[in-house]
């Protein structure tokens, strides 16, 4: 799956596979563990050299302080003469956390100094913006200051600009209000000032008041990621979030919640017939302000409280109870109830693979194309049924009840995940074959295949792809792509992930903890893989044979720009690798008619502009603090905006109108397999079927037209793509049978 990213204010309030535990690890011996894991089991096999502990300290300082904010460049200096040169050396040896918490020590003594400035500053300073002040925008190559001086006037900038851009912002959504006759949802809210106050003290606290296994994930996690950027250390608290992820399973409260800036948990949204639901107090907009864990009147303070910690505090065992304090949306200033919410296990149905029969009418009979949404490729070792390949598996069967010409699979934003679940699948449309080979560190080289004799589906097949497409997707997109079994579209390329992880829990593989103890677990790369044509993934990705403009092909994501990624290279092609021939799949002519769409199609002109734009503003790197020149910017974006909005409501009605005669679009989820006809799709109804979730009044300010038909740009232009292959294939008399040379 995708590397871990820092954290994000949102999270889906239920867990967990693995029951809570109180018994805390020494984290020093946690360590030399994660060491030991990397020296003997990595594929890389890094000697701990000087190299190494370089790699390690540098990184660590990065991940503390990005921005280059905090420190001085004489603590930066001073730290490096007592650890750069032994980093990796010291957690080998058992004394790696001394070493983090001594440079998390300079780290916070910086923080509490940055964050009193910052308090004095929006108190007393009288910010203008009429001088030609700039920021910059990326300050990962910056210097760190070199005396507290320095330190101030960067941050003086900082919280000018922050400043400035809540008041442009402030303005715009007051002008953008009035004229859509509404309210101006920030009119009653807090003064600008207050606002980047609390904004800041929740980012201080939650630097401050880190625990030791905060400490000890950072320096861990850094040791982890010098070796590849997907080899990770998992906290404990992590450990239960990636079971819950990979196996696409919650027991909790289900609720989406989200950090406020004055330090409560907001409840975002609330899945439809889970535990808070049927216990029916918690209402969507209400903000927890306490947890009692046990319900056992042990109340924990959670304002500014850290997402996951939240998280941690909510999450419990089947059937046990957790009690909320709770300010309501629709109670007094200062009230609060007290709500008890019995937790149970949740579905993540936003999360699972579904489908859509989309039907359009013809002159002749009409075509109908089946279109299979996988968001991951989860799996769940408990409950195989409930594994991906498997709920793909049937979903394809009722496609094909449902008579469909095609099929297109969707793994835009598809992460990854189980290797196994992608072999199966793979065989769905090759039958069994080989779908990938790997590569150990000693150069063996195993071939794995599908283990299904027969395909499910023989029919035209289109994949769908975007740079968010990774590790298992790209292991499916190049299997198929190899084989000339299907048609890939999407952007320049995918993300280019070429490696598989295994995931050790620590404690389950070590003699020096017991099986209870809070020790967290090692995501190492143990291999490489590659397509059965023997080209590798690693950096370069799948690259489509049909390709879409994307914003992203001019944005810093993927493996190529990933930190100590593995290098691309090519193996022999799998000895049992025989690709179907490829006369069928008519590439020319499909490239052919879709550069002519594309070309003049203005959604796609729209984004081209937007590329360039996102490309030189990048290259540029600053940001001005001046007031003018921010304001004319913002003019210029909002008239582009109305504009391109203007347009799109005409040529969004024509397209609407087109569809209501054309197209008709039935919803197959999991739930609908053997309903009699499927339901029609109703796109305001699928917003909150599984999930209900509160109202934005900012979002609703956003008067951009929705796709007719919920069909985006990138998923017309490749329903499209499938109707000339299915048009082509039965004008040359294909009859879906798949044949090798």
């Amino acid at each position: 799956m995708l590397p871990k990213f820092r954290r994000t204010f949102f999270a889906l309030m239920t867990l967990l596979l693995l029951p809570g535990c109180s018994f805390a690890a020494d984290f020093n011996l946690v360590g030399t563990e994660v060491a030991r894991f990397l020296k003997d089991i990595h594929y890389a096999r890094l000697p701990f050299d000087e190299k190494l502990n370089e790699r390690v300290f540098d990184d660590y300082i990065d991940d503390l302080d990005p921005g280059r904010f905090y420190f001085l460049q004489s603590d930066v200096d001073m730290l490096a003469k007592k650890y750069r040169s032994s980093a990796a050396s010291l957690i080998q040896e058992g004394m790696g956390i001394l070493m983090a918490k001594k440079i998390y020590t300079t780290y916070r003594q910086r923080v509490s100094e940055r964050s009193e400035l910052v308090k004095n500053l929006l108190k007393s300073e009288k910010f203008t913006f009429e001088n030609d002040d700039t920021i910059t925008r990326d300050r990962d190559d910056s210097p760190w200051p070199t005396t507290t001086a320095e330190a101030e006037v960067l941050w003086k900038k900082q919280i000018k600009a922050a400043f400035l851009s809540e008041q442009l912002r402030r303005e715009d959504i007051a002008t953008r209000a009035k004229e859509q006759g509404k309210k101006d949802p920030l009119a009653d809210k807090e003064s600008i000032s207050e606002k980047i106050t609390l904004r800041y003290k929740r980012l201080f606290e939650s630097i401050e008041n880190s625990d030791e296994e905060d400490i000890a994930n950072g320096i861990l996690s850094a040791l982890a990621r010098a070796h590849d950027p997907h080899t990770e250390y998992f906290s404990p608290r992590e450990l239960k979030q990636f079971n819950v992820d990979i196996s696409n399973k919650l027991i909790g409260i289900g609720a989406l919640l989200r950090a406020e800036e004055d330090g409560a948990t907001k409840i975002e949204g609330i899945v439809n017939n889970g535990p808070a639901d049927k216990a029916g107090e918690l209402k969507l907009g209400d903000r927890v302000v306490g947890v009692d864990s046990k319900n056992d009147g042990n109340w924990t303070d959670i304002m500014f409280l850290p997402i996951d910690k939240v998280v941690e505090k909510i999450r419990g065992e089947k059937d046990s109870e957790v009690a909320l304090k709770v300010e309501p949306a629709d109670g007094s200033p200062g009230e609060t109830r007290i709500y008890v919410i019995r937790r149970e296990p949740v579905d993540m149905k936003e999360e699972q693979a579904g489908a859509e029969v989309i039907t359009y009418q013809g002159e002749d009979a009409p075509v109908k194309i089946g279109v299979i949404r996988i968001p991951q490729f989860y799996f769940d070792q408990a409950d195989r049924s409930r594994n991906v390949s498997n709920h793909t598996a049937d979903l394809i069967e009722r496609l094909e009840k449902e008579g469909v010409s095609g099929i297109m699979i969707d793994l835009r934003g598809n992460g990854g995940g189980s290797l196994d679940e992608v072999r199966r699948m793979t065989g769905f449309f090759n039958g069994s074959s080989p779908v990938v080979q790997v590569k150990e560190y000693t150069g063996q080289i195993k071939t794995l295949s599908a283990p299904r004799f027969k395909p499910l589906y023989t029919g035209p097949l289109v994949i769908l792809t975007d740079k968010g497409s990774a590790s298992a997707s790209e292991i499916l997109a190049g299997a198929l792509q190899d084989y000339n079994r299907a048609v890939v579209i999407g952007s320049a390329n995918t993300f280019g992930k070429g490696t598989v992880q295994q995931p050790i829990p620590i404690a389950r593989y070590s003699r020096l903890f017991k099986p209870t103890e809070r020790v967290g677990a090692i995501k190492l790369t143990t291999q490489k893989y590659y397509r059965p044509s023997g080209s590798s993934v690693q950096i370069e990705g799948v690259v489509p044979d049909i390709k879409l403009p994307a914003v992203t092909d001019v944005l810093e994501v993927g493996e190529a720009h990933a930190k100590h990624a593995l290098a691309h290279d090519l193996i022999r092609p799998s000895s049992d690798f025989k690709p179907f021939t490829s006369g069928h799949l008519f590439l020319d002519e499909l490239k052919k008619r879709s550069v002519a769409r594309v070309s003049s199609n203005q959604e796609y002109k729209y984004l081209n502009e937007d590329r360039d734009r996102i490309k030189q503003q990048l290259e540029e790197n600053s940001i001005s603090l001046n007031k003018r020149k921010r304001k004319a910017e913002n003019e210029e974006n909002e008239s582009r905006r109305k504009a391109r909005n203007k347009e799109r409501r005409v040529r969004f009605s024509k397209i609407e109108e087109q569809d209501d005669k054309e197209i008709k679009i039935y919803r197959l989820s999991l739930e609908d397999l053997k309903a009699e006809p499927l339901p029609e799709l109703n796109l305001k109804d699928e917003d909150e079927r599984h999930m209900r979730r509160a109202k934005d009044d900012l979002a609703e300010l956003d008067d951009t037209p929705e796709w007719p038909s919920g069909i985006d740009a990138g998923k017309r232009e490749s329903l499209a793509v499938m109707r000339d292959l299915i048009e082509l294939q039965k004008t040359a008399g294909y009859n879906g049978e798949l044949t090798k040379p």
